[in-house]
């Protein structure tokens, strides 16, 4: 369904481009500078345009995340993300078609682009409102929903479900169960939705019944189990999370209104940056990870020559880890130990650790043996900057001294981090859990701007040789 109503928006995003750049070449020849000898579309550059000009609109749609939640649009922000996006768009094509025009005088570029983002701007949201508002019928009709897990078993939880289920205008929830919550049991709530699990279970019932949207009701005496429950719901992938919320949350006025007709509540976001800065992240990780690998490719085939020649076994070395959402994926270095270092099982290193290679002691001091997670990040598996991938086996035992570890888990891991820059390596659980407090700084004040000097620091800690 969301891949269907993207299509459409794409679509017509396309046919709103083409027909804006169509007129506004109309309007250039016709009216601005008419020759009346000249054919009206006798212009290699309109058939250009008619490739390029649609292919940068979605690219900069793209950027700011207009492409997103398509099934949750509403009318008026749609208005409002659509006269953005076409003002900030009118004003590359401007600068970098228009403003070379010949013009008698510049009143003519001024009327061009106000022309440009006049009609843009009318078709664009045209198309838009047309799908918008059909979806939006549909929602508040009962054909389109998404899968809501309730979190509560006592009177609050009832009075929610019945709150939203009875709401003048319907918000989209379908319920598929609810959590049991300290062995509690109402027989009225289990009437009308079955009781899935209790919290132990969150992640597995989100991925088996593909929750979108997760609503929190726990009674004043379990109030204390909402940051637990946090710290579990934000590691999954782009969930709405709400809240009902207490008297004290209608005082400070930190309560989110939907709707006139719908339930107020306390809205968690889950996104920690805006969408354009989480395009940007990605750009720059694919551009910056290419540039390093062809940049470095001396120091890769130098590097693995003298890791094969040190010491017997692989070059590579290729260990699961856990990175966004939980999901555990193969991470890359260069082998800095000898093989079979982990026969054991699984140990972290230490400064003296006599299961590193010598040249792998040098690799670890200025950060040599990360370099092929480059891979990793043109995989998307892993960013440039971002916290380090732990084993589960390790995940294991911080969670429990830790809990909020697992908040990290809301964003791609990195080949470096705050953690990483202030810290270095851990060698042991005590050192992991007290590490733990820079990459959860870097969570609350993740933007590009902090992700550049991350890389400064960390590119001035390899040239120091300072690596721990």
């Amino acid at each position: 369904m969301e891949k269907k109503q993207t299509l459409k928006y794409i679509l017509c995003d396309t046919l709103a481009a083409l027909l804006s750049w169509t007129a506004l070449f109309a309007f250039r020849k016709l009216v601005l500078d008419p020759v009346p000898s000249q054919l009206l579309f006798d212009d290699a550059n309109y058939y250009l345009g008619l490739v390029v000009i649609p292919a940068g609109w979605l690219a900069l749609y793209t950027i700011l995340g207009t492409y997103r939640n398509v099934l949750r649009k509403a009318r008026l922000k749609e208005l409002l993300d659509t006269l953005l996006a076409t003002l900030l768009g009118s004003v590359v094509i401007f600068f970098l078609l228009l403003l070379d025009d010949s013009v008698s005088t510049y009143r003519q570029h001024y009327l061009a682009f106000l022309f440009l983002l006049a009609i843009h701007f009318t078709v664009t949201y045209l198309l838009r409102l047309i799908i918008t508002s059909q979806t939006v019928r549909r929602v508040h009709s009962r054909r389109i929903g998404f899968p809501t897990l309730l979190i509560g078993s006592g009177n609050k939880a009832l009075h929610t479900y019945l709150d939203i289920e009875n709401q003048e205008t319907y918000s989209g929830n379908q319920f598929v169960g609810h959590i049991q919550i300290d062995n509690s049991d109402n027989s009225q709530l289990n009437n009308v939705m079955p009781c899935l699990g209790t919290t132990d279970d969150l992640r597995r019932l989100i991925e088996e019944h593909n929750i979108q949207e997760v609503i929190i009701a726990l009674e004043d005496d379990q109030q204390h189990l909402i940051n637990l429950i946090l710290q579990h719901l934000n590691s999954a992938a782009d969930l709405i999370i709400k809240i009902t919320p207490d008297a004290r949350d209608l005082i400070v006025g930190s309560v989110k209104q939907e709707s006139i007709f719908h339930s107020p509540f306390l809205v968690i976001n889950n996104r920690l940056m805006s969408e354009w800065q989480y395009s940007i992240k990605r750009i720059a990780d694919v551009v910056l990870a290419l540039l390093a690998m062809v940049v470095l490719s001396p120091v890769y085939l130098i590097t693995a020559i003298i890791v094969k020649c040190t010491s017997p076994g692989p070059v590579f070395y290729a260990q699961e880890r856990i990175g966004l959402h939980g999901r555990p994926f193969r991470m890359h270095k260069f082998r800095s130990m000898y093989v079979d270092a982990e026969s054991a099982g699984p140990a972290l290193s230490t400064d003296d650790d006599p299961r590193i290679t010598p040249f792998g002691r040098f690799m670890r001091k200025v950060r040599l043996d990360e370099i092929p997670q480059f891979y990793n990040v043109l995989r998307g598996t892993m960013s440039i900057v971002g916290p380090r991938p732990e084993r589960q086996f390790y995940i294991d035992q911080i969670v429990k001294r830790a809990p909020e570890y697992l908040l990290l888990q809301r964003i791609k891991p990195g080949i470096t981090s705050w953690g990483q820059v202030k810290y270095g390596y851990a060698s042991s659980v005590d050192q992991m859990v007290e590490r733990l407090r820079y990459d959860l700084l870097y969570l609350d004040n993740m933007s590009i701007t902090t992700d550049l000097k991350i890389m400064v620091y960390t590119a001035k800690i390899i040239l120091q040789g300072r690596g721990k």
